[in-house]
């Protein structure tokens, strides 16, 4: 029996490095899901809308903010989900889904192309945008 409570804080150690293992394994589960929605999402917005503006990116960086602001609610507020879910979801799957480095990209793009009227109009959809969906996702979970 003592020689089991020597080796207890090993074992500690050992199943805290395992359910870290497991949480990275699901973080990293969760961003496939998110970058393959982003992907199909995207082929689809822009066969409907066409390749002008680039509206993909903007209905998916709402969505991920609108997302994002209902798992911190749920997570972090209501406790509803898991601490280790909620990470998944707003670490894994909306880093993977979100597209903050397209937005900047598709933007500068369009200054180069001297659509700089076009630029304007995605930043400004984007952002305004972006933001009222995190307010209304933290609104909506709130509210339920």
């Amino acid at each position: 029996m003592a020689a089991r409570q020597r080796n207890l804080p090993a074992i500690i150690c050992r199943k805290r490095a395992i359910l870290q293992g497991m949480q990275t394994v699901l973080i990293s589960l969760a961003g496939i899901f998110g970058v393959l929605g982003r992907y199909f999402m995207s082929l689809g917005v822009t066969r409907l809308a066409g390749p002008g503006f680039p509206f993909a990116t903007v209905l998916i960086n709402v969505l991920g903010s609108f997302l994002i602001g209902v798992v911190y609610v749920l997570g972090a507020e209501k406790a509803a989900i898991s601490e280790t879910t909620r990470v998944a979801l707003m670490v894994g799957f909306m880093g993977g889904f979100t597209t903050f480095s397209s937005f900047a990209l598709e933007t500068v793009r369009l200054f180069e192309g001297g659509q700089l009227g076009l630029a304007v109009v995605n930043v400004l959809v984007s952002v305004v945008l972006c933001l009222g969906a995190v307010a209304f996702g933290l609104f909506l979970a709130r509210a339920v």
